[in-house]
């Protein structure tokens, strides 16, 4: 099936592949020291490689708790926000009511806002309630940009999906949660899978809201963050990254996948 598309101009796809250039270097520049046998400078090019920091980190204790500690944290964030998520974009998409975009501006602020200020925002108001610092406040912490993730897909789904299909349910008899499972969740379930995968994406790897709100924790990237500064051995610390890189990959590809499709939803129309 031939395109009718005019084919890019050649000064533009070379400026796109040095955008992707610009872009990606950095990240081959992490795998390449990842396995280096130099361990205590950056050199290039790398004296020689070796797969020795595999095994080395592998056994490094504080590498798996600071791992386990970021999946615990991204998994809790992401199951709030998909609870909160989708209800606030159920709320604000199928409903009409007084103030129902400025709700859906407050849902969007604390991503549009510096992870700074939300971190400090929250350190004062974690003081003010005299709060100790807990698995529990670096939850609330990601909880608070990875809902707007949801619901952003979520609301974008919403407004896709006809209201004719929900009242031929409820007409034919069914209930709340009979439309619900049968009617709403099949319209909005690639969403909802997309959504939170971004949401844990984001949680797995975020660093500022962090740094307030962990206290003596680490998760991985703040592990990360304190190997660069203190370094034991540097190549280990790139393989970690390595690793924080392809989770964080993963899952984005995958909500692209499961969202490129979804541009007619049934009962939508044209």
């Amino acid at each position: 099936m031939r395109s009718d598309a005019p084919r890019a101009p050649r000064l533009l796809k070379i400026a796109a592949f040095a955008g992707l250039a610009f872009l990606h270097l950095p990240l081959l520049l992490i795998f390449v020291y990842a396995f280096t046998t130099e361990e205590r400078s950056y050199q290039w090019p790398p004296p020689g490689l070796t797969l020795k920091w595999l095994a080395v980190t592998w056994n490094r204790p504080d590498v798996w708790a600071a791992l386990g500690l970021s999946i615990k944290v991204a998994a809790m964030a992401t199951a709030i926000a998909l609870v909160l998520g989708t209800l606030t974009a159920a709320a604000v998409s199928r409903t009409r009511f007084f103030g129902r975009e400025t709700i859906s501006l407050l849902v969007i602020l604390p991503i549009a806002l510096p992870g700074i200020v939300t971190g400090i925002a929250l350190r004062s108001a974690y003081g003010a309630a005299d709060i100790p610092f807990s698995t529990f406040t670096i939850v609330v912490g990601h909880a608070t940009f990875c809902i707007v993730t949801v619901y952003n897909n979520v609301v974008a789904r919403f407004r896709r999906t006809s209201g004719s299909l929900i009242e031929a349910s409820m007409d034919l008899g069914a209930d709340g949660f009979q439309t619900f499972r049968h009617v709403v969740l099949p319209q909005i379930g690639t969403a909802l899978l997309a959504g939170g995968l971004l949401a844990f994406a984001l949680s797995f790897d975020e660093v500022i809201v962090t740094t307030f709100t962990a206290g003596q924790q680490q998760t991985l990237p703040i592990w990360m963050l304190e190997e660069l500064i203190r370094p034991r051995q540097r190549p280990v610390t790139n393989v970690v990254a390595m690793v924080v890189v392809l989770v964080t990959l993963l899952p984005i590809l995958a909500a692209y996948y499961l969202t490129r499709e979804g541009v007619e939803t049934a009962g939508a129309g044209k």
